[in-house]
């Protein structure tokens, strides 16, 4: 049976570090989550709670290692570490394009300086889950900014 719902792009969250960039896409219980890192672009693609298929396309600022990257999912979102091929270069924007998507959004809450920031950035990338931090900003872009408390 084909499906009459037309795909839409999940909300993305996205922060960069000297060895990584962060994508976090917020689709609350996923099913049928993909993660397609490239080393010029990344795929995403799963089915929300209300069965409709999320899909984004990213062509990234510059080159990354796709083979050392992965992804985590939660019951709430799903969270890429993309390692960097030029590690320490800081990235303006994460798309290839000087274009914003409207479903992207910088995760301002945890851009910071570098500075200090490598042991941090390693503890990261080794979390069994997502803080509840990234849970609530998830929460709120999915209520077009009001916090849900």
């Amino acid at each position: 049976m084909v499906s009459c719902l037309p795909r839409q792009p999940a909300k993305t969250l996205w922060y960069d570090r000297p060895r990584y960039v962060f994508l976090e896409f917020c689709v609350e219980d996923s099913t049928d989550a993909r993660v397609d890192i490239e080393d010029q672009r990344v795929v995403f693609s799963c089915k929300n709670a209300d069965g409709v298929e999320m899909y984004n396309e990213i062509n990234l600022y510059a080159r990354v290692n796709s083979k050392d990257s992965q992804q985590k999912r939660s019951d709430r979102s799903i969270t890429c570490f993309i390692r960097k091929w030029k590690e320490k270069v800081a990235w303006p924007r994460l798309t290839k394009e000087n274009i914003k998507p409207v479903w992207l959004f910088v995760d301002f809450d945890n851009w910071r300086d570098w500075e200090g920031d490598e042991e941090v950035e390693m503890a990261m990338a080794d979390l069994p889950r997502l803080s509840l931090f990234h849970v609530t900003q998830c929460k709120v872009l999915r209520s077009g900014g009001k916090s849900e408390h």
